[in-house]
């Protein structure tokens, strides 16, 4: 259950981080909730290592932190080309 609420999640952050990021994006919105999907599961990761309490509820944090993953990996793939 855990992965398909930071899936869902993913989706939307992923739209809105296309919003977010400065400048032109030059990728259209499957791309952008694809990145967002792996923004979140990079934040999801980072935030297990770093909050070791156990729990599959949706926080405030988490959305914050999956928009800044989804930021992050938006930036990584203008830098490597693919969007």
């Amino acid at each position: 259950m855990k992965y398909v609420s930071m899936i869902v999640v993913g989706l939307v952050v992923g739209i809105l981080a296309r919003f977010i990021y400065p400048g032109a994006v030059p990728m259209g919105l499957i791309l952008s909730a694809v990145l967002g999907v792996v923004g979140s599961f990079l934040a999801g990761f980072v935030g297990s290592m770093v909050d070791k309490e156990p729990g599959t509820q949706l926080k405030p944090a988490g959305f914050v932190y999956s928009i800044l993953g989804a930021l992050v990996v938006i930036f990584i793939a203008r830098f490597a080309g693919v969007a």
